[in-house]
């Protein structure tokens, strides 16, 4: 079992962070939020989960071992496997999934590619009380957007190897869509920056 890698990141794609350990590069499949915290050349600790199936070894990545866990939690869930789990904290932290299934929002959940009314149902009544209360606080109702998203954002992009102009570029283009939003999210907001760079090229 490993429990975590660290080292410095050779290489980051979408989806996808390479960590140089000890001579070799080991790929760990990464949600968008846990890539937009890494830097190429600079070093990372990744708690990780393995998964085993008989034509694969798959290494997830995780900027910490809270998000690892709830990856974790969400897979014994009937019908959720590691690429749903991962779809959903791509979507939510793991507090905001607790908030979720606390109040029982179905929507939060419907908003995961792959989850749909049924089975949001199905997952609030199986994990409802197994995932704990939210470690941090709430947001407070009626909090300003957050400043740094603009920030956190322009770094990803860089990291992932795009020229400054393009990541002004992408950052500016998928502004209404995070300033439309409550509390933006990283790992959205990049998927659709990344859509821009893709149809600029």
């Amino acid at each position: 079992m490993i429990a975590f890698v660290s080292g410095p990141v050779a290489a980051l794609a979408p989806d996808t962070a390479v960590v140089e350990v000890g001579g070799v590069g080991m790929a760990l499949q990464c949600t968008p939020n846990t890539l937009a915290t890494l830097r190429v050349g600079q070093q990372a600790k990744l708690a990780t989960s393995l998964v085993v199936r008989e034509d694969s070894l798959t290494l997830y990545g995780f900027a910490d071992d809270d998000e690892k866990q709830v990856f974790e939690l969400l897979q014994t869930a009937n019908g959720v496997g590691p690429r749903l789990a991962q779809a959903v904290l791509s979507v939510h932290t793991p507090d905001a999934l607790r908030r979720a299934f606390a109040s029982g929002d179905e929507k939060a959940l419907t908003a995961v590619p792959g989850i749909g009314k049924k089975g949001a149902q199905k997952l609030l009544i199986e994990l409802k009380d197994r995932l704990g209360a939210p470690v941090g606080s709430a947001p407070a109702v009626g909090a300003p957007v957050t400043a740094g998203w603009r920030d956190q954002l322009h770094a990803a992009l860089i990291g992932l190897g795009y020229a400054t102009r393009e990541a002004d570029e992408a950052v500016s283009a998928v502004a209404p869509q995070a300033e439309a939003a409550a509390s933006p999210n990283i790992g959205a907001l990049l998927k659709a920056a990344l859509q821009t760079l893709n149809r600029a090229r």
